[in-house]
């Protein structure tokens, strides 16, 4: 009968503060109690590790048994802690005797036969692990988890018999090594799949290398959410530290990691129905949100004038500065949220808008009511606004090139993945050397130094500003777009032809203009 203290962490957002597991076991009427703000699937924990262990062949002690979990102003949730309750209790009761206790952390669930089962959070905890210099005790399921890591530093265990022989010494168990890093794979497809629209993907080349947002308009059927997964073939690979964050997302959200997507960039499409908590997080546990699972990635909105207004005004502090706050009132957490926005809309309410007004059912008015529930500060964060019109001459040719592209077989409209994403990696270290970041993260203050303009084609800029009504915000997209496009074209300094390009990619803007117009 004695006093044992098991290490383990909790699952706060992406932190996994430590945990201290205390556990007394002293004589007494039989009574087991946990304490420390625990929450309900921590309070049931003792129903689980006892018949776990009486499971497992082994004794549960008599008497007045304690589990304090510290610190106790933490709140506490999940199964995760059952495995080190386990474990203290074993150590506390004299039936295990480890020496080293301060070197490990123990995470896992427990099975009423001693099974030991996966938990969520499990890579955030075993980063965290690894900075304090501990090994970890884990569930063997979660495995995958631990060998992304570069370094060992977890054991994987299936039974809870398993961890007593492992501590014990009876049966050591390996450490869990690091995997191969996987093969990239085009799962969404190559650009040569899309037929035509060599604006859209002239756009998306852009939108790549600089890491611009970028909307789409046009009718049904004209390839817009196939543009925007083909998006995925042209970006470069995660790096490591990239590939781990995104990797302890994906291990704190509910559907779990999936080792298939290690280093693979996501990309999430939630329905347009979608509330304000599943797309940006919350929930009571202020669990990550779409734009969160979507880090360093792609979130593509469908029919995005059918979406709440107040739902997409959310995005805008995220998408400035790519960090989501969440505040509940037991619990606080941020997540990343850098990801890159594509979005797709009709641009009538009526669903049969072909590029001009005489082809819609709807009059102006119904149009411009339609377009008017996506505020002016949110398009004002999207620096692509492309149309995507209706190809007749691909309809026509089959699935064959059209005549414009059969003689383009060297441009960018003709080219495959691999050889715009090529291009895309230029660029980007192009931007990376020269600054440091991308240059959609160009900060404003850094963005006139970086965008050096001559007084020529400053007084273009400022005139088509005012001509079009553009705000501030805007007029920093149009010169950040004109950076990328130099940078494609290895081009010094920006000049009067990228300034122009960048200015077409306002197609959104040029229409609300002509309905405000009628």
């Amino acid at each position: 009968m004695g006093l044992a203290v098991v290490h383990t962490r909790a699952m706060l957002g992406m932190e996994a503060p430590a945990v201290q597991v205390e556990v007394s076991v002293a004589k007494g009427i039989g009574q087991f109690q946990i304490i420390g703000m625990p929450e309900t699937t921590v309070r049931e924990a003792k129903d689980r590790v006892r018949t776990a262990l009486l499971n497992s062949d082994f004794s549960f002690p008599v008497g007045r048994i304690t589990v304090n979990l510290s610190p106790a102003e933490l709140p506490k949730q999940g199964a995760r802690y059952d495995l080190a309750i386990a474990v203290g209790v074993l150590l506390a009761a004299d039936t295990l005797t480890l020496e080293h206790l301060d070197d490990i952390e123990c995470y896992g669930e427990l099975g009423l036969n001693g099974e030991l089962r996966p938990v969520r959070g499990t890579l955030p905890s075993l980063i965290a692990c690894q900075q304090a210099q501990r090994l970890a005790l884990i569930p063997s399921q979660n495995a995958e988890e631990a060998a992304l890591l570069r370094e060992a530093v977890a054991y994987g265990f299936a039974t809870l018999r398993e961890v007593v022989a492992h501590l014990s010494g009876a049966q050591r168990l390996p450490l869990i090594q690091p995997s191969p890093l996987p093969v990239r794979t085009m799962a969404h497809g190559d650009m040569q799949d899309v037929q035509g629209q060599h604006q859209a993907k002239r756009a998306l080349l852009l939108a790549a290398a600089g890491g611009h947002n970028i909307l789409f308009v046009g009718p049904p059927g004209t390839g817009k959410t196939m543009l925007a997964q083909r998006m995925l073939s042209i970006l470069p690979p995660l790096n490591e530290q990239q590939a781990l964050e995104v990797a302890a997302v994906q291990s704190i959200s509910q559907d779990g990691f999936q080792a298939q997507s290690w280093r693979q960039r996501p990309f999430r499409s939630p329905h347009h129905t979608s509330s304000a908590a599943a797309l940006i997080g919350g929930g009571s546990d202020a669990r990550p949100g779409e734009i969160s699972l979507a880090d360093h990635g792609i979130l593509f909105l469908d029919e995005l004038a059918e979406i709440h207004r107040h739902i997409l005004d959310s995005l805008r502090e995220p998408l400035e500065s790519g960090i989501v706050h969440i505040s509940r009132a037991k619990q606080r957490a941020s997540y990343p949220a850098r990801f890159q926005l594509v979005c797709a809309l009709n641009p009538s309410p009526c669903g049969s808008f072909d590029g001009d007004l005489a082809s819609a059912r709807a009059t102006p008015d119904q149009i411009l009511r339609y377009l008017s529930k996506i505020s002016g500060p949110f398009l004002d964060r999207i620096d692509l606004q492309v149309e995507v019109p209706r190809q007749p001459d691909v309809l026509r040719h089959g699935i064959q090139r059209s005549p414009q592209s059969s003689n383009e077989d060297n441009s960018e409209n003709s080219a495959d993945s691999s050889s715009l994403l090529a291009k895309v990696q230029a660029a980007r270290e192009l931007q990376l050397e020269r600054q440091h970041c991308l240059n959609s993260e160009l900060k404003a203050c850094d963005v006139i130094e970086i965008c050096q303009l001559s007084e020529a084609d400053h007084e273009f800029l400022v005139a088509a500003v005012e001509r079009f009504k553009m705000s501030h915000r805007a007029y920093h997209r149009v010169l950040r777009l004109a950076r990328t496009i130099a940078d494609l074209d290895a081009a010094g300094r920006v000049s009067r032809q990228h300034l122009s390009e960048a200015l077409s990619y306002r197609a959104l803007d040029a229409l609300l203009r002509q309905l405000r117009e009628l």
